[in-house]
């Protein structure tokens, strides 16, 4: 049986019917100052200096001067005699006992133990009568980079001798830097380039205009503009040109509409957030492009709702394999990054049904699954129906005549047995 708690002697029920304000009351205003020191928080606004119940009421004996009271704290420090010594200092003479570390522990000593290898009698006696060249071929073939330089490894791979002079034993030495010729600008005529998508000529699948400065506004509405009904160009470069928002409504209405390119390159231009999304927007129209680089604009940082609106876009389109943006937040660049490796599977697996059905000749056209299926929402009926060949079966199901499939990497057309 436990007994009840007790303070001051008296249980605490008995304090329950106990008015506090009329306690209160008959507090003195000295008591009611201490007891807010003992029970009020500290405010955390204050620096701590400033937290103390230290609070001295008395009145000032004088004015403050604050020289006069530094240079009275320096005499008094300065005339205080030093405490004497109960030991004298002695140079030379160590006192106490002398720090020794204590030894490292035995696992540390194995680790760092070299293990014996056995490698056998013929390999031993190859290593001990090998030179310092055959050596070094050896390590760059096991990629053993710390054992030689830049230079050494090049000549292994290239099948040169050695440098002389850059062994073991030799003095290291810096090797020259290659000077490369600057890259020239580039040449491509914009005009002719236009007039040339404007033809919509066969020869013509990559347009870079890369690096070409003052580039008109009228010459970005004539490209977008031939761009939407060319049929042959896969490829287009147009990374720092100076692109504005004005010239991104064009490119994105000709994306519209154009279903052959394959390749959007838009980098380090002047295109804003809201630019950039509308790009991405007009991909899912026709659904060509693979890749899409945008990254290096105007604005660095594109914000939260930004990149949440690009990913939902990025969600919605199978047909994007690689896209080239800086994005800030961790969450969109897992979903995109998710979903850029699903359409990679995708096209992947297509290209091997695609084998499959050639292999197979005209019995079965080939399918490309729907959006619902990707995305793990359809059902079998979203899929036709496929008349399996007489001669084969299908090796996870193992049945045979038309069936409903759903095209996956689990099941295989097995080819059967003849008949004898």
């Amino acid at each position: 049986m436990t007994t009840p708690a007790k303070l001051y002697g008296r249980d605490l029920s008995e304090y329950d019917e106990i008015d506090v304000d009329e306690l209160l009351n008959k507090l003195s205003a000295e008591e009611i100052n201490i007891l807010a020191k003992e029970v009020d928080p500290d405010d955390t606004f204050l620096p701590p200096s400033q937290r103390c119940s230290y609070d001295c009421e008395k009145e000032p004996t004088g004015p403050l001067n604050r020289k006069q009271l530094i240079d009275h704290i320096n005499k008094q420090a300065i005339e205080t005699p030093d405490k004497p010594e109960l030991k004298p200092y002695v140079a030379g003479t160590v006192r106490g006992k002398k720090w020794i570390p204590p030894p490292p522990p035995l696992k540390e000593q194995q680790a760092d133990e070299q293990i014996a290898v056995d490698l056998g009698d013929e390999y031993e006696q190859a290593l001990s009568l090998a030179t310092q060249e055959e050596i070094i071929d050896l390590a760059a073939i096991l990629g053993f980079h710390s054992m030689m330089n830049q230079d050494q490894y090049h000549a292994s791979l290239l099948n040169k001798n050695q440098p002389v002079g850059l062994g073991w034993d030799g003095i290291t030495k810096a090797s020259k830097q290659k000077i490369y010729p600057m890259e020239p600008p580039n040449s491509t005529d914009p005009d002719e380039s236009i007039k040339k998508v404007q033809d919509d000529d066969p020869k013509y699948i990559d347009l870079n205009w890369n690096n070409i400065k003052n580039i008109s506004d009228e010459k970005f509405d004539s490209l977008f503009e031939a761009l939407a009904n060319n049929t042959h160009l896969e490829t287009l470069s147009l990374a720092n040109v100076g692109l504005t928002d004005r010239g991104v409504e064009n490119l994105a209405q000709a994306l519209e509409k154009n279903n052959t390119i394959r390749v959007v390159n838009v980098e380090t231009n002047l295109i804003s957030p809201t630019g950039i999304v509308r790009l991405i927007k007009s991909l899912l129209k026709t659904k060509s492009v693979e890749e899409f680089r945008a990254s290096n604009q105007r604005s660095q940082v594109l914000g939260n709702k930004i990149e949440m609106e690009i990913t939902q876009l990025i969600e919605k389109n199978t047909r994007l394999l690689r896209l080239g943006l800086h994005l800030e937040y961790n969450d969109a660049r897992h979903r995109i990054a998710s979903h850029l490796q699903r359409n990679i599977d995708t096209s992947i697996y297509l290209v091997l049904l695609s084998a499959q059905y050639f292999e197979l000749g005209s019995f079965c056209p080939p399918i490309v699954p729907s959006e619902d299926l990707r995305s793990g929402k359809g059902t079998v009926r979203d899929e036709p129906i496929l008349e399996t060949p007489p001669e084969y079966d299908i090796g996870t199901r193992g049945v045979s005549g038309k069936t409903n499939m759903v095209p996956t990497s689990s099941w295989y057309w097995r080819k059967l047995p003849k008949s004898e």
